[in-house]
């Protein structure tokens, strides 16, 4: 039995190589150049890389050591979050001339519902054009959109005509689409995940499509039910105007590896007492504690213990951090901690899974 489902109108907007635009935008020295954001030739991770450096191959969340070695002209510059955070204001404030409906990823990328809006305008693709008009007459910044008739696949199509493009995918066109994507190119399907899938068999969506729930649920678990929906054009996910975390966390990385524990603990209070901060600041506590550790080899291990009430004060985050510190012996140096509180008292519990339903093609975007 086929169901309806309300189609929206759904623009997701990302601002292009965000960090490293701004700084060209303030220092046209910058402009050209291949650059990094964050970090240094020596020591970090970048933040985020210009267009140019890019083609090297350089990438956010890689080694500041490895990108220079990829890109040897590689500029890094130093991060300044007052002014991201000013401009994505600015940015902010014009999807609230077109829909209050606005969901913030990041400072750099967020979901619009346009499906009603302030402008009374019947086409997304025409919503979506004017926003990046407006973006650009106002901040000098390019953006990106992807439009369609829901946030999976409106997230996907902003990455085809990147940079500075937009992409519309209708909903007549919605499961061809899909069904000729790369499985990698799936929003949610990580470096781990699509290598899994490959060895399923599985590498665009049509191959996705073929696979039963039984089967996906047997090997990604409450995953597979997702990649069972998506590829079939189902997600249910609205707009929510208020994101609600689902953890609140902090780490950080340090000039010289350290080898002790005793050194470890020092740094892990610092980053206890500043995830107490932001708990209290927003209200909210956790039950589940995850010590991240980044190895001076770059390997990563992760370890979490789920606690029987909610915490939100140092000492117990920090106490139990401890006790995850202990919990291995340690592989080698560490160049990085990190600490997460997760399964949060926010009430945003999982919801049970959506009932197959059909896309209906009856919707002009």
């Amino acid at each position: 039995m086929q169901e309806d489902f309300p189609l929206r109108k759904i623009i997701h907007v990302d601002m292009d190589a965000f960090y490293a635009s701004v700084e060209q935008l303030d220092n046209p020295d910058l402009r050209g150049k291949p650059i990094a954001v964050g970090g240094s030739s020596q020591r970090g991770v970048v933040a985020a890389a210009s267009y140019e450096a890019r083609k090297f191959g350089v990438h956010s969340a890689m080694s500041s050591v490895f990108a220079k070695r990829n890109c040897p002209d590689l500029v890094f510059v130093k991060a300044r979050f007052d002014r991201y955070r000013e401009i994505s204001k600015q940015v902010r404030e014009i999807f609230y001339e077109f829909t209050d409906l606005v969901e913030p990823l990041s400072l750099d990328e967020a979901y619009l519902d346009v499906t009603e809006n302030k402008q009374e305008n019947p086409s997304a693709t025409k919503i979506a054009r004017l926003i990046r008009r407006r973006i650009k007459e106002e901040t000098g910044l390019n953006a990106s959109a992807g439009i369609s008739i829901n946030k999976f696949i409106a997230k996907v199509a902003s990455d085809i005509n990147k940079p500075n493009g937009q992409k519309t995918i209708d909903p007549e066109d919605v499961l061809p689409f899909l069904e000729q994507l790369e499985i990698r190119k799936f929003h949610g399907v990580g470096k781990v995940t699509a290598d899994k899938m490959y060895r399923l068999g599985i590498f665009t969506g049509k191959d996705l499509k073929k696979k039963s729930l039984e089967t996906l649920t047997e090997n990604f678990g409450k995953n597979g039910r997702y990649y069972y929906d998506v590829v079939r054009g189902i997600h249910m996910s609205e707009v929510k105007a208020h994101r609600i975390p689902k953890s609140v966390g902090a780490e950080r990385t340090f000039n010289e590896n350290l080898s002790s524990e005793i050194f470890m603990l020092e740094r892990l209070e610092h980053i206890s007492k500043e995830i107490e901060r932001r708990l209290k600041k927003s209200g909210i506590a956790g039950k589940t504690v995850t010590l991240k550790i980044k190895y001076s080899d770059f390997s990563l291990n992760t370890r979490s213990k789920t606690l029987p009430d909610f915490i939100d004060a140092k000492e117990m985050i920090l106490e139990t951090a401890r006790q995850l510190l202990y919990q291995e012996e340690l592989q080698n140096s560490v160049r990085l901690l990190g600490i997460s509180l997760s399964n949060l008292n926010t009430g945003d519990e999982d919801k049970p899974p959506q009932k197959s339903v059909s896309v209906q093609l009856r919707f002009g975007l």
